[in-house]
């Protein structure tokens, strides 16, 4: 059988020879006693990176999501939120169970919220309904394609939930893929919110762990909320080298991602049935909508390409998600979408 050609996630990749290496020879201590000079470094040089105090180093996105989400508000209060993000879709009810809040999603464009949509729904004021007090915002969008949140408007609902005295938390999983993108900082984006999650082991290559970072308080509490929900972890540094590595070295080629998945997106384009749309392709994901008109439903076509080693992930009702990282090269999606085409056009 042919390697397979794995564009379920950037959660796939697997560490190479020297990102092995530097996991191996971690300098390492107790994080939970605050000694694990591997992690300690992590956290400094995250929060360098994206302008904010502090950092802390969780297990996963959604832990991270989480804590930010618990460590802004108090139970009975309200968060807004795009209605296709995935702190609201894809963290099981996260913000009902462990902060005990409501949420408020709105219809973004393209996952974006501007700030007249924020504005319209925060609530005034009233013994009777819940305190909004919390903005949560995703750059790079996942079920939008991996569009980028336009610095603009992320400036105006900063300036609305300044204006309001509401929290921005940011879930930048994917923001080093924007700033690589847009050719800007990242702190053109974090210096508009309150704290930012930022993935490790999606394009930039870690094997796991995610960076919630904000103000020296807010990550002081975080680290008692990332205690009290399990995430207190002993000789992490093993991991946090893996995400140090994956800091230095794999931020310049997230171009390299882009370039493939417009190249798929392009390949995909022209072939009957799908729906794929190049110019909305502007980072790593890849969004295929199979039409009525198909030969295949997407299900079917889902596991035809598994036949041919070639893995998507189903994303809803007739849709199918590819996502490029670095263990795919330009041979791969030549290689995927010749599969596509085999099966679409025979």
């Amino acid at each position: 059988m042919s390697r397979k050609i794995d564009l379920r996630s950037d959660t796939v990749t697997r560490p190479g020879p020297a990102m092995r290496k530097a996991i191996a020879e971690a300098e390492v201590g107790d994080d939970v006693f605050g000694d694990d000079p591997t992690v300690l470094k992590l956290e400094r040089m995250l929060a360098e990176m994206v302008g904010m105090e502090a950092a802390l180093f969780l297990p996963s996105g959604t832990m991270s999501n989480q804590t930010a989400i618990v460590a802004h508000t108090q139970p009975g209060d309200e968060i807004i939120c795009d209605v296709g993000c995935h702190l609201y879709n894809f963290e099981s009810s996260g913000p009902a169970v462990h902060a005990h809040v409501i949420v408020t999603a709105v219809e973004g464009h393209h996952g974006a919220l501007t700030a007249d949509m924020v504005r319209r729904r925060i609530r005034p004021i009233n013994m009777h309904q819940p305190r909004t007090r919390l903005v949560c915002l995703e750059n790079t969008h996942n079920r939008a394609g991996g569009r980028i949140y336009p610095v603009e408007l992320m400036r105006g609902v900063s300036t609305v939930a300044r204006e309001h005295e509401l929290r921005l938390h940011l879930d930048g999983a994917r923001l080093f893929n924007a700033a690589i993108a847009r050719g800007i900082p990242v702190t053109e984006w974090t210096s508009l919110v309150d704290s930012v999650n930022i993935c490790l082991s999606k394009g930039l290559g870690a094997p796991i762990g995610s960076m919630l970072a904000g103000p020296v308080e807010f990550i002081e509490r975080a680290r008692w909320i990332r205690k009290r929900m399990g995430g207190g972890m002993r000789q992490v540094g093993i991991l946090a080298a893996a995400g140090i590595y994956a800091l230095q070295n794999h931020i310049p080629r997230l171009a390299e991602d882009h370039a493939n998945a417009r190249r798929l997106a392009e390949g995909l384009f022209d072939l009957p049935g799908l729906d794929v749309r190049p110019q909305e392709t502007e980072t790593n994901i890849v969004i295929i909508r199979v039409k009525e008109t198909s030969r295949y439903s997407a299900t079917e076509l889902l596991a035809l390409l598994a036949e041919k080693s070639v893995l998507l992930s189903a994303f809803g009702e007739g849709v199918l998600r590819a996502v490029t990282h670095l263990d795919v090269n330009e041979a791969d999606i030549d290689r995927a979408v010749e599969a596509c085409r085999k099966l679409l056009a025979a």
